[in-house]
């Protein structure tokens, strides 16, 4: 009996470590990505071309496809976006796609755990559907790639890619809303580098220069040193409330401080502003 035992232990042990790892044909990535303030995380796998005919051929034009491999592609994010123009709440959704010749159906699906697409498609789970339009790539894609492109700091386009063939999804998301609150929430108990980064928000979204330049001259004033890259700031803001002379006086100090820094660009920049302000 101790003899079969001892067999059986073996033979267990044996079989534990003769379990054969081979990569998978269709490895998984996470990809992440920050698209104003808003988090977005992409969970797929990635299947090759592998010299076959994939769009019309592997992928059937016109049926549901998975959008990637094995388990559901998912799109994650923290915040409530527009995805071509559809609002959608933050979280987690399967992303379904219908690839056409010239153009794909794409859905955000609340069920995420089928392997593949659902054995039932069930319409009251679709939480986008929509369209766009899909372009004939110069570049081959060997692996299906997942990506995010042509940023602004409330817009980006979510990039499908495999073989000679892309698809760009708009998004949309509310970093100005973020922003405004945060400035709001700072200002009850302001550092000097809320005021800064209030001041160069309004500069940037051409909102009240006045209020901007309030806020870079409390920020200034609370600093003991005073840094080209604030200076460089401070002077554009000024430029923009219409004070020419001093905006050009804060760029000369700001110039001053990046030759002393060795900062090439912001000498650069301070230079062409003196140029265009007219100070030589």
């Amino acid at each position: 009996m101790k003899r079969i035992i001892i067999f059986l232990f073996f033979l267990a042990t044996f079989s534990i470590q003769a379990q054969v790892q081979a990569p998978q044909p269709s490895p998984s990535a996470t990809l992440n990505q920050v698209v104003g303030l808003t988090q977005f995380e992409v969970k797929y796998s990635r299947p090759s071309v592998n010299e076959r005919d994939i769009f019309g051929g592997l992928v059937p034009y016109d049926k549901l496809w998975r959008t990637g491999a094995n388990l559901n592609t998912t799109i994650s994010f923290d915040q409530n976006i527009l995805f071509n123009g559809q609002k959608v709440k933050a979280g987690t959704y399967a992303l379904f796609s219908k690839p056409g010749k010239n153009e794909w159906a794409i859905y955000l699906y609340s069920t995420t755990d089928n392997w593949g697409t659902p054995q039932e498609w069930d319409e009251s789970k679709i939480i986008v559907e929509t369209k766009v339009e899909s372009k004939q790539l110069p570049t081959h894609t060997e692996a299906f790639t997942i990506d995010f492109n042509h940023f602004t700091k409330e817009t980006a386009h979510l990039i499908l890619k495999w073989e000679n063939t892309a698809v760009n999804i708009p998004i949309e998301v509310p970093t100005d809303k973020m922003v405004m609150a945060s400035i709001e929430k700072a200002m009850q108990n302001p550092k000097p580098t809320d005021y800064f980064n209030a001041a160069v928000y309004f500069l940037e979204t051409d909102r009240d220069i006045n209020q901007a330049r309030q806020w870079i001259d409390k920020a200034m004033e609370l600093r003991e040193d005073k840094p080209f890259w604030m200076l460089r700031q401070q002077s554009l803001i000024y430029a923009k409330a219409g004070e020419k002379n001093e905006a050009i006086n804060l760029a000369k100090q700001s110039l001053e401080a990046a030759e002393k820094a060795g900062n090439r660009d912001y000498v650069n920049m301070n230079k062409a502003s003196l140029k265009e302000w007219g100070a030589y």
